[in-house]
């Protein structure tokens, strides 16, 4: 009889999985005859949110219930005069978020959010870009800085906040900015290039393992993982990395023409207080009480670029969560 139950059981939680594959495509076919498939840009008023959190406190601490229901009047008052289009417009705070990996693969949300702010910004409105990388891969944090220039290169105001760590590609980053602001203990620095890599040569040759490695050009591969490194090919390999050092430091040298390039560029970092001290910072303090000193005077905008899973991405995690419960 037990063996039974559990056939069944077994049949009941396939059925269920079948039953959801189907749900996601159709959900899915469904999206894509209309606009529901196409990445999208979120927009949130930063000021409401804070002004419900105050309201929400008063009202539970307000000492009748007349004055909870007055209250309550104000805020409904307040939300229909917020964005009226008699009213004369505020400056706006554009707020973004950059959550950095070691390919910087949020550059690809950034590039659109900020091209979203050139077409609405003024020259009275501000982007403040909450700023979380350890670093990573040139090229990508690259390109992700140069995202933020294009800020200010159109005339917007650029602030970086670093709550937690802008070290390395995250600096290149945050380096752009008219105005820096830093935790007292986050991280902040690492101007400096690094690489590094295994070399297996000698426990091939102990196994009578040969490798080849052809190329045209002679400095096409100056460093290998599996072949017997020269040092002609490890001096290439340093004037490369010292290459892309300089170009960094120009970089940083650029953007803040006050620093003592010599001092802070030798791949150290510090904590927020230091940073300022060094001027690798201008302010130090949080992105919570930034944004909430400009709440008082600046309409705070944040934008979230969104971008819609693959049909074939949906439908793995879904199979990823049933295999997870039959396992179970």
């Amino acid at each position: 009889m037990a063996v039974f139950q559990d056939y069944a059981l077994f049949l009941a939680e396939l059925a269920t999985i079948v039953i959801a594959i189907v749900a996601v495509i159709v959900i899915a076919m469904r999206g894509r005859g209309g606009r529901g498939e196409r990445d999208s840009l979120r927009v949130r008023r930063l000021n409401e949110r804070y002004e419900e959190m105050r309201r929400g406190i008063e009202r539970v601490l307000a000492p009748s219930r007349k004055a909870r229901r007055r209250l309550r009047r104000e805020g409904r008052r307040q939300r229909r005069r917020g964005g009226g289009d008699g009213e004369a417009r505020l400056p706006r705070v554009f707020v973004l978020d950059f959550e950095g990996d070691i390919r910087a693969s949020a550059v690809e949300s950034l590039r659109e959010e900020v091209s979203a702010v050139l077409r609405t910004a003024r020259s009275d409105d501000e982007v403040v870009v909450r700023l979380e990388s350890g670093g990573g891969m040139v090229p990508s944090y690259g390109l992700a800085a140069s995202q933020l220039a294009r800020l200010r290169e159109n005339g917007v105001r650029l602030t970086v906040c670093v709550d937690r760590i802008a070290a390395s590609g995250g600096y290149l980053m945050a380096a752009v900015a008219d105005h820096i602001v830093a935790a007292p203990f986050a991280i902040v620095g690492s101007i400096g290039v690094v690489a590094q890599l295994p070399n297996l040569h000698r426990l091939l040759k102990r196994h009578d393992v040969d490798y080849e490695l052809h190329t045209a050009g002679e400095y096409k591969r100056t460093l290998s993982v599996f072949g017997e490194n020269t040092d002609a090919g490890r001096a290439k390999f340093r004037e490369e990395l010292d290459a892309v050092h300089g170009l960094f430091k120009q970089h940083i040298a650029r953007y803040r023409p006050g620093l003592d390039i010599a001092r802070v560029a030798t791949g150290e970092y510090w904590l927020g207080s230091q940073a300022r001290e060094l001027g690798l910072v201008d302010a130090v303090g949080t992105s919570d009480d930034l944004l909430l000193e400009r709440a008082e005077r600046m309409e705070l905008i944040e934008l979230t670029w969104q971008r819609r899973e693959p049909l074939t991405r949906r439908l793995s995690l879904v199979l990823e969560s049933a295999l997870a419960r039959l396992r179970a």
